[in-house]
């Protein structure tokens, strides 16, 4: 057996293919998952454990680090910066998508190996351990998910709901901006100017 690390791709692969008995699935890949009950799907995702394993880790930490090395603001003022940016960015586009559903799927797993390797290329920029969930490192300070409790699942599920509900309010306020721009009928008017008559 090769000891070379795996892929995130890898082992959603083959949780993918592991049947139906999720739980023994999660113990076994170090992934949770989700069921999209709107598409049918179920989504894996790793733990933060489990994506330091695998060899995405030290390329997403790595390629982080070397952006912060080429700036000469401090490491952790960058990366709270590129949190609440790449956040925000997500969330818009999450609101502009044509299907929230498919748009979680397609961005949550990236999303959260992002956030967790900036974190590990602070971590290593500074000198300090890895985090453990134990403490929050002080860029997540005016971060609005707890991205280490229940090993990522806390952060997954409430993220989850927030880029549904980005696309769910985007769509409201088209509809009722759709409605103000809406023609006034004939006979609304003609009542409009009744009642105007009468007063």
């Amino acid at each position: 057996m090769s000891d070379t690390p795996r892929t995130i791709a890898d082992l959603i692969a083959e949780a993918d293919s592991a049947g139906h008995d999720h739980a023994a699935t999660e113990k076994n890949s170090g992934l949770q998952h989700i069921h999209n009950y709107a598409t049918g799907a179920i989504v894996w995702f790793p733990t933060w454990r489990t994506f330091r394993g695998t060899s995405d880790w030290s390329e997403a930490v790595e390629g982080v680090a070397e952006d912060f090395r080429s700036r000469p603001t401090p490491v952790e003022e960058q990366a709270a910066t590129f949190l609440a940016d790449d956040l925000a960015a997500l969330l818009r586009r999450a609101a502009a998508s044509s299907d929230a559903n498919v748009f979680v799927q397609e961005n949550l797993v990236h999303h959260l190996t992002r956030t967790w390797a900036v974190a590990d290329a602070v971590a290593k920029a500074t000198g300090r351990e890895l985090p453990t969930g134990n403490t929050t490192p002080s860029i997540f300070a005016g971060y609005p998910y707890d991205v280490y409790a229940q090993d990522g699942g806390t952060f997954a599920t409430t993220l989850w709901n927030d880029m549904v509900d980005a696309r769910r309010n985007q769509a409201l306020k088209d509809e009722a901006a759709r409605k103000a721009l809406k023609p006034v009928s004939r006979k609304a008017l003609k009542n409009a100017a009744r009642k105007a008559a009468r007063r």
